[in-house]
């Protein structure tokens, strides 16, 4: 990737979304949300409101441009490499999935490597792959601004196909790009670390499901059980006992 086409999509594009962002959300109480709060909340279920394209687009190519690194390429080790052995059988075989989503992108889109950790409902937006297996790496692509955050799922991996990406460089051989990318640009490194977080937010997140699932399961037990939940303190007692302390 040249200085000219990295110079270019900063000052044309990735600074572009930044200004509009800041001067939309100003004074609002989108303001002072986090990033990724800020994309989840403005894609609105589909229906996205003014400002996602901005903070979206702010969010992937952050994420972009963090997965990226001058000497990059290789080969992937640790959990992350025993992982793409697992679900995809080989480094090639990934990177061929990774080729053929950007290739199959009409027009200007992202593509991921993600951690799909699960099958529930997605309040956000419809999940893509709801009868696939949890706990698996997937290949996926979105169109224009759009993330896999929007499916819950954890992206790892994003790669920019849109023109201005790659167009100054390669022309509209995007397939050059990508290759370009895999084998001299990623950083896996940081695509390990993504992975490790995402798996412990994703371990976490269960174990909250499933206190949540039993405690609604205690509720619907037997009297004895609904005297034990009907027992709780209520928050004025937790007060009174709190004041006592």
């Amino acid at each position: 990737m040249s200085k000219e086409t990295v110079e270019y999509h900063w000052e044309r594009h990735h600074k572009g979304h930044v200004d509009s962002l800041n001067a939309i959300v100003q004074g609002t109480e989108f303001a002072e949300m986090k990033l990724e709060n800020m994309v989840l909340t403005s894609y609105n279920e589909g229906n996205p409101l003014p400002f996602f394209v901005h903070a979206s687009q702010v969010w992937n190519h952050d994420f972009f441009w963090e997965n990226m690194k001058p000497g990059g390429g290789g080969n992937p080790s640790g959990m992350l490499s025993e992982m793409i052995e697992r679900d995809f059988g080989s480094l090639d075989e990934l990177a061929k999935q990774i080729q053929n989503a950007a290739l199959t992108q009409f027009g200007s889109g992202w593509v991921w490597l993600a951690y799909k950790a699960h099958r529930l409902g997605v309040g956000n937006d419809i999940n893509p792959r709801p009868s696939g297996k949890d706990k698996r790496l997937v290949v996926v692509k979105t169109p224009n601004a759009v993330s896999p955050l929007v499916w819950d799922y954890y992206p790892l991996l994003a790669i920019d196909v849109w023109e201005h990406a790659y167009h100054m460089d390669y022309e509209n051989r995007r397939g050059d790009y990508v290759s370009v990318f895999l084998d001299k640009l990623i950083s896996w490194d940081v695509v390990s670390c993504r992975l490790e977080n995402a798996m412990v937010r994703a371990s976490k997140r269960e174990q909250m499901e499933n206190r949540k699932l039993l405690w609604e399961q205690l509720k619907e037990q037997t009297p004895i059980g609904k005297k034990v939940v009907d027992s709780r303190p209520t928050p004025k007692a937790r007060q009174k006992m709190k004041r006592r302390r």
